[in-house]
């Protein structure tokens, strides 16, 4: 996606703002005040942000300009603003999951990811909304209102990242920080017109993300460009042992093989893939397909007979994983307490006044899932279902090298259109729920446009590890996209 225009003349992307702070071409200072101008004349309408963070940035910017003047060296984010997602700890400062049970809650830590970002000159701009908990696919679940697409005001961003993605496509940050647990970094991603990456499982530390489902939330980036969205992979990547589940090995080098092109690849279209995307979106899907070709990849056709059932895995094992997480909220530790006589009715007080619909819904239907008699029946398949859709991909993966789906089966739809049919919703993540429950890495590339000019998203996905693969044949993408612009 081409970044919105700056009338100062300041860059816009990652690659290029950092750049130029590092070479003194601008100043740090510079740079933020443009995009804070941007927050001011346009987040009242599009409302990305729960918090910005605007005194905060002006003074992490001014730091930064005063260790160039003294030589040092400010870091290879050196002033690129970044936004993050409201569920990502950050010492002193409010984190809300955009819910009303976390009202007052300020961490006394940052997550590994927010150190990372600091560590390398990166100037954060504010925590961007988010459905509640990570729980939807519409940033319309939040305790503060809805999130509005900056292409669009009528139409959502898609979630539950819904407010990250917005803050890159109306400019607000160069790059942002969402989570995906099955698909809401791609999701918006794709809606609004930018890269999103869901990295493999493990690969970045979960340490400092408040949980939704522990066994397939993971951190990623959203950016204008895929080499932007390499770069802020490479600085949050790699091994951290403050998270049990990180992968012991280095970030994968991802931005010196962008240039290495998709010669001799095979790219898989799945014939077996779930029906319901919009013949605009199949076109979209066919038109990246020869574009590959023509690059010199072969097409391979190939079938994951379980992935159709990634939606239904998906809806027993994440609200099961929730339901334990968010038992901590009981109004005794932190957060919001309603008082009451006892300890139980507070706890019950609490609850029911601190979760939105969404997240009582799902809680539900997680504690169901896990209860005695059902475990097995409900659960239990589920987690049979997630073998079987692993090895599936397994067979896939040995007569490609990468698949190719679409992102999200339409583009972004109007605010208020499924919010009372929640199986309607649901079906917005049939295509990005498989990767997760497989632990596999997943990014969505801008490719084109549909009805009303609304961009279009498409989907590679790759093994295990093979983020610089994933990125190789994304680049292609992007770079395609931009001759047919």
């Amino acid at each position: 996606m081409t970044p919105p225009a700056d009338t100062t003349g300041e860059p816009t992307t990652v690659v290029g703002i950092a750049e130029a702070v590092r070479s003194g071409a601008t100043s740090a200072a510079a740079v933020v005040e443009s995009h804070l101008a941007r927050v001011a004349a346009r987040e009242a309408d599009i409302h990305a942000f729960n918090l910005v963070l605007a005194d905060e940035a002006r003074a992490a910017a001014v730091a930064l300009d005063e260790r160039i003047a003294r030589g040092e060296d400010p870091g290879p984010l050196a002033g690129v603003p970044i936004a993050l997602k409201d569920n990502l700890c950050t010492r002193g400062i409010a984190t809300t999951c955009s819910s009303r049970i976390l009202e007052g809650w300020r961490p006394p830590y940052d997550a590994t990811v927010v150190e990372r970002l600091a560590a390398a000159g990166a100037v954060i701009v504010g925590k961007t909304n988010l459905d509640e908990f990570a729980m939807g696919s519409s940033t319309e679940n939040s305790a503060f209102g809805p999130t509005r697409n900056p292409h669009d005001l009528s139409r959502v961003p898609g979630g539950s990242s819904g407010g990250s993605a917005a803050a890159v496509a109306a400019g607000f940050a160069a790059g942002a920080f969402g989570s995906d647990t099955g698909g809401s970094i791609r999701q918006p991603a794709a809606l609004c017109g930018v890269v999103g990456v869901k990295p493999t499982y493990g690969v970045v530390s979960r340490y400092g993300l408040i949980a939704f489902a522990s066994s397939l939330d993971q951190i990623g980036p959203l950016a204008h460009t895929v080499e932007d969205a390499a770069v802020l992979l490479e600085i949050i990547a790699g091994h951290d042992p403050l998270d049990s589940t990180s992968v012991p090995q280095p970030a994968p080098a991802l931005r010196a093989t962008l240039q290495d092109g998709v010669e001799g690849l095979r790219v898989g279209r799945i014939t077996d893939l779930p029906a319901g995307a919009d013949p605009e979106v199949t076109d979209r899907l066919e038109a990246a397909f020869s574009s590959l070709e023509r690059a010199g990849a072969k097409v391979v056709d190939v079938t994951v007979p379980a992935f159709g059932y990634g939606l239904t895995a998906y809806y027993l094992i994440a609200p099961a994983e929730a339901s334990s997480n968010l038992a901590r909220y009981d109004g005794v530790r932190y957060g919001l307490r309603v008082d009451a006589a006892d300890t139980a009715a507070m706890n019950s007080a609490t609850r029911v006044a601190g979760f939105g619909a969404e997240v009582k819904r799902r809680i539900m239907l997680g504690t169901y899932a896990l209860s005695a008699g059902y475990y097995d029946a409900y659960y239990g398949k589920a987690l049979k279902v997630r073998r079987l859709i692993a090895d599936d991909f397994a067979r896939a993966y040995e007569d490609a090298d990468v698949l190719l789906t679409p992102t999200a089966p339409s583009v972004a739809f109007p605010l208020g259109d499924k919010t009372e049919n929640p199986l309607a919703m649901y079906l917005c993540d049939v295509y990005t729920m498989p990767s997760p429950l497989a632990g596999h890495p997943a990014m969505s590339v801008p490719f084109g446009t549909g009805e009303g000019g609304l961009p279009i998203g498409l989907q590679v996905l790759a093994p295990a590890l093979q983020e610089p693969l994933m990125y190789r044949v994304a680049a292609v993408l992007e770079a395609a996209a931009e001759e047919d612009a």
